[in-house]
């Protein structure tokens, strides 16, 4: 039986001159709940392009859930099988 699960993940930005804000949250089907943040700073010599600046602010901030994604997992496969896993980092 297969069994199909969904994640929203939420990203929203935040731009202030050369800075770009991405700040993302995602709600588990567990009801947990993660939230995570990234930057990018334009370059004063690069010309202004605003989504480019948000690719970078959210892949960082994708980064950073991801990074508590793998946390989270590995602290419960350690919670059942009584031994320490070692996450991967990618």
């Amino acid at each position: 039986m297969n069994t199909l699960v969904g994640w929203h993940v939420d990203m929203e930005f935040q731009e202030d001159g050369d800075r770009t804000r991405a700040a993302a949250m995602v709600r588990l089907s567990d009801g947990s709940e993660f939230r995570a943040h990234g930057t990018a700073h334009r370059h004063p010599s690069d010309p202004e392009q605003l989504r480019v600046g948000e690719e970078i602010a959210g892949a960082r901030a994708l980064m950073d859930l991801a990074s508590q994604l793998l946390q989270k997992a590995h602290a419960e496969i350690d919670e059942v099988s009584g031994r320490t896993s070692y996450p991967i980092n990618r």
